[in-house]
């Protein structure tokens, strides 16, 4: 049974079924179910935490013949004084969509072999109920659009699916727009904004009533989606550029829009977003996630700051460690005067009621 002791969080992003995914291995749901022990998330470390929902990424990853050494690369090329990563080429819509349709299958089988503990909500209403009932609330959520083309015909059968948060762009280019770079120190403002087709994926997903993530958007495409867009502005895995100049971050002015909106940011656990010297090292103190949450706070109000952890996509502080961890977060607030009201806001009330105000329900 869930740990009923710790404060729920519903979490804004995850890579749980990317590393799932690159196990390649029958069996992945039932491991995830039983606890494999593996990068940051599974059932039981979950429940130990008190992580009782979020939203859950599809990011298709760029071919590559050896994925744990890019990502060992990547680690060392984000070590230094500063950095500036090349992008990866786009992918096309028949490299992307199998991808996609693989890891989203992963989420379903995970629900079904999970007798009950775990559900894909497509409503607010569905969350609430699995958080009072103890079920794992899961949204899916795609990062990056590559998997969907550009007449919309795959969008309509995957929200019909479950599909209710969508990213127009990871890092890399897509048909709808541009990424930022992990590039440190740097500006979100690092190219084009929206194309054509990522214009009228604003409108589709405001008449579907998807959720449009702006976090890897570049601050053009941020302005653009920011004019279309009807819904409440969100990013759900960013943190402040003022304390951490890293491209991934948000501005001030970023933030103001944010709030007008009556929009969200979720509070990212990577290092190299959170550390004003942008390192990617574990050994980083939860008063540097504090220090983003007080500015997020004084920019959004008490009702637009989230959580929003990376969990097995990013190097996160080791005070953390994994989805377990979550508890010693949750003290930390407290200790530094966050009333009880407010860290409940933050833990999970705010994200649900973004999402309710985007869905309608």
């Amino acid at each position: 049974m869930p740990d009923t002791s710790a404060m729920p969080v519903f979490d804004g992003h995850n890579d749980v079924l990317l590393r799932l995914f690159r196990k390649g291995a029958q069996g992945v749901e039932q491991q995830f179910l039983d606890g494999d022990g593996e990068g940051h998330l599974d059932l039981p470390r979950m429940q130990a935490g008190g992580f009782a929902g979020g939203l859950f990424a599809v990011f298709v990853p760029s071919p590559d013949p050896d994925p744990a050494g890019a990502r060992a690369g990547r680690r060392e090329a984000m070590s230094g004084e500063s950095y500036d990563l090349p992008l990866p080429a786009p992918l096309s819509l028949g490299e992307a969509q199998p991808v996609a349709l693989a890891m989203a299958g992963i989420l379903f089988r995970i629900e079904k072999a999970s007798g009950g503990r775990v559900k894909v909500c497509r409503t607010a209403a569905e969350i609430r109920d699995c958080m009072a009932r103890g079920v794992l609330a899961t949204v899916l959520h795609f990062e990056g659009a590559e998997a969907i083309d550009t007449d919309f015909r795959s969008l309509e059968v995957m929200v019909q699916a479950g599909l209710r948060s969508l990213g127009p762009v990871w890092s890399r280019p897509t048909a709808y727009g541009h990424g930022v770079p992990f590039r440190f120190p740097g500006s979100p403002d690092t190219g084009d904004g929206l194309t054509d087709a990522g214009k009228a994926l604003v409108r589709e997903c405001n008449r579907l009533g998807v959720m449009l993530d702006l976090s890897h958007l570049n601050e053009k495409g941020f302005w653009d989606l920011a004019e279309l867009s009807d819904a409440p502005l969100v990013a759900s895995h960013s943190n402040a550029h003022s304390i951490c100049p890293t491209t991934r971050n948000l501005t001030d002015d970023q933030l103001a829009r944010i709030r007008e909106s009556g929009g969200l940011v979720g509070i990212n656990y990577a290092t190299s977003f959170l550390r004003p010297d942008g390192q990617m090292s574990a050994d980083t103190g939860l008063d540097v996630v504090l220090r983003h949450m007080d500015h997020l706070l004084e920019k959004l109000g008490e009702d637009g700051v989230g959580l929003g952890s990376d969990f097995d996509g990013a190097t996160i502080p080791a005070e953390i460690k994994d989805a377990a961890g979550l508890p010693n977060l949750v003290a930390a607030m407290r200790q530094a005067g966050y009333g009880e009201t407010l860290v409940r806001k933050i833990c999970w009330e705010n994200w649900v009621n973004v999402l309710e105000r985007t869905w309608g329900g």
